[in-house]
């Protein structure tokens, strides 16, 4: 129950961050008050049942201050907003921790600075009288001004009647729960002020959605809520939307097993029509060619079948970045503030789906690219750069053919190739005869140890952040690359697969062992001489005018040697050439990771169509061209 109430709570939270943004620049917007009111209800239900006390004083004070504000009694303020994302990303923070193992009795009380701001928000003050409240003055103020909330979780002494339904849609009802396991809870708010009485007392709405209608009522109608039983609850948890109904939570292990089934179908499918036309060579004639014939068209609706049951499974895995997106703008807003930048973040295409995966090791990468926008692209002082005061920064989002666009915008200062180079010579990152062109120049930033800051801040300084970006892109078989122009802004173009279980990749053959590379890193391909030019003892072969180093696939992963005639230029941001025996052709493979055993250079296994087990060579380790087996080797 408590992993149930985490995930569904976290989901509440990262809305009301998002509505609190909104809010701040609509004050008037009663509809996004009512929702904000909503979900601080709602979190603090079920936190109530879980024995999550601090939470349910935090969530019961939030909840105070929005009766306030939709009811009039209090102003939407600067420092109304503020307090409401104190109290969200603390609400967070512990709902983050559970999900992390933490045990709830380990979660720490809430701050006594978060209440105090949420005291001063609910009596109305401005942002700027409460600046002014002296020190002295605050801890003067008597205890009982601020409500305090003791939820008592006992062991349960009463039984569930068999009439109050705890399922809604599936999910625990936990409203529902609360009231029929602890019926008797109070919410102590002896000497509030009237604003506060005047709030909902003890029991949470069913839910968010059967909550809708109740939020606009009076504040008063709170303590007829509070004294209503669990049957009255389960009728308002029945009037919930048709669109929740069309959902269900699942599992997502139980998704990648089924999507390993589907993969499994469709190479039985391909090794199944690779067989019939091995079979079809041959003559048959009369019943055997009429069976030949009934045998191709099953085979063909059958592989239609699994191949129509994979794409359905992929696109179960499939989420929109929007839910890595509304994460961003308090970062943006509390950053920028930070710095003393008035900027304003602009998200487009958040609905733009793409691998779960994907999504989920996105974060960094994009933190770590609004920071650096934030803290080298944006102007201090913009009027002096014929600017307006306010920056944009743009994150935006599409799919093009089977692959999804990212790009991040800022209308900065833009990026100075020659002091870029200049700064990397000097760093001793590169030689006088590399980064020649703009294009080479802007991408220096990617260098780890790279920064253009001669002192490293809080925010950037330390050369470990654009590097961390392009390793965690290129991991997911993605590319990225800057564009920037002088006085006017940067843009940084993250293109990356829509989904990572399939693999397109070119199959070869090293000492008679099948292999597999993935095209991601693949050039093209060369014919390798009988004899090699050398650099420092090693085999080098000029390819387009550079001088590229030459490494048999077979001994770098410690195969005998073999006689390589074939070699693959490698696209990686060292280039050389793999050697190898023979290429076979391409194909479209899902790879099962390797997890029993660790073999350095194979990252899992694939069937061929021919049903070949197919070792499929490690995408990080061609990136780092082969130098771990290299490393071992040598010692």
């Amino acid at each position: 129950m408590l992993k149930d109430f985490v995930v569904e709570a976290l989901e509440l939270a990262t809305n009301v961050e998002e509505h609190l943004l909104t809010l701040e620049r609509h004050p008037d917007d009663l509809e996004i008050l009512n929702a904000v009111f909503r979900a601080f209800h709602t979190i603090k239900g079920g936190a109530g049942f879980v024995n999550l006390p601090a939470m349910v004083s935090a969530c019961h004070l939030t909840e105070n201050l929005f009766d306030a504000l939709r009811t009039g009694k209090a102003p939407v303020t600067p420092l109304a907003i503020e307090a409401a994302l104190q109290a969200s990303g603390f609400v967070a923070d512990q709902l983050t921790e559970l999900s992390n193992g933490a045990a709830p009795d380990s979660l720490a009380s809430m701050p006594a600075e978060l209440e105090d701001i949420l005291t001063q928000a609910i009596e109305g003050k401005s942002a700027a009288a409460a600046a002014a409240v002296a020190a002295p003055a605050v801890a003067a103020a008597p205890v009982a001004a601020a409500p305090v909330v003791e939820v008592a979780v006992s062991a349960p002494v009463a039984v569930i009647d068999d009439s109050a339904s705890v399922m809604k849609n599936g999910e625990l009802d936990w409203a529902t729960l609360y009231q029929a396991l602890v019926p008797g809870a109070a919410v102590a708010t002896a000497g509030a002020p009237a604003a506060v009485d005047a709030a909902p007392a003890a029991a949470p709405v069913a839910s968010a959605a059967a909550a809708a209608p109740a939020a606009t009522a009076p504040a008063a109608d709170g303590e007829q809520k509070a004294a209503a039983p669990a049957q009255h609850n389960r009728r308002a948890s029945d009037t919930g939307t048709s669109a929740k109904e069309e959902s269900i939570r699942i599992d997502a292990g139980k998704l990648d097993a089924l999507l390993e089934v589907a993969g499994e179908s469709v190479q039985a499918a391909n090794q199944a029509s690779v067989l019939l036309e091995k079979l079809q060579q041959f003559k048959f004639e009369g019943n055997a060619a009429a069976l030949m014939s009934t045998l191709a068209e099953t085979l063909g609706r059958a592989s239609r079948y699994s191949s129509e049951l994979q794409r359905a499974t992929l696109s179960t895995r499939m989420q929109p970045v929007g839910r890595l997106f509304q994460k961003f703008p308090r970062l943006v807003r509390e950053l920028a503030k930070d710095l003393g930048k008035d900027v304003d973040l602009v998200i487009t295409g958040a609905d733009t789906e793409v691998d779960r995966v994907v999504v989920d090791s996105l974060y960094d990468p994009l933190v770590h690219m609004l920071r650096n926008s934030l803290d080298h692209g944006i102007e201090v002082d913009r009027a002096a750069a014929g600017k307006s005061n306010k920056a944009t920064i743009s994150l935006h989002a599409w799919q093009a053919g089977s692959s999804v666009m990212i790009e991040v915008f800022d209308d900065g200062k833009g990026m100075d190739p020659d002091m870029l180079r200049n700064k990397a010579l000097a760093k001793g990152l590169i030689t006088e005869h590399q980064a020649l062109t703009s294009d080479e120049a802007l991408q220096l930033v990617f260098l780890p140890g790279f920064s253009t800051k001669e002192v490293a801040s809080s925010v950037s300084g330390r050369g470990v952040g654009m590097d961390v970006v392009k390793t965690a892109v290129e991991k997911h078989r993605g590319t990225i690359r800057i564009d920037s122009t002088v006085g006017r802004g940067t843009k940084f173009s993250i293109r990356l697969p829509i989904e990572l279980s399939i693999i397109p990749t070119m199959l070869v053959r090293c000492a008679g062992a099948p292999l597999a590379l993935p095209m991601a890193v693949v050039e093209r391909v060369v014919e390798l001489p009988e004899t090699f030019d050398e650099v420092g003892g090693a085999p080098v072969l000029r390819d387009q005018g550079r001088p590229l180093p030459v490494k048999p696939l077979a001994g770098v992963l410690g195969y005998e040697p073999g006689n390589e005639r074939v070699g693959i230029v490698m696209a990686v941001p060292h280039p050389y050439i793999l050697g190898v025996e023979s290429v076979e052709g391409t194909a479209d493979l899902v790879i099962k990771p390797l997890t029993a055993i660790h073999t350095a250079g194979i990252t899992g296994t694939a069937r061929s169509a021919e049903g070949e087990l197919v070792l499929v060579v490690g995408l990080s380790f061609l990136l780092d061209g082969c130098r771990d087996m290299e490393r071992t080797a040598v010692a």
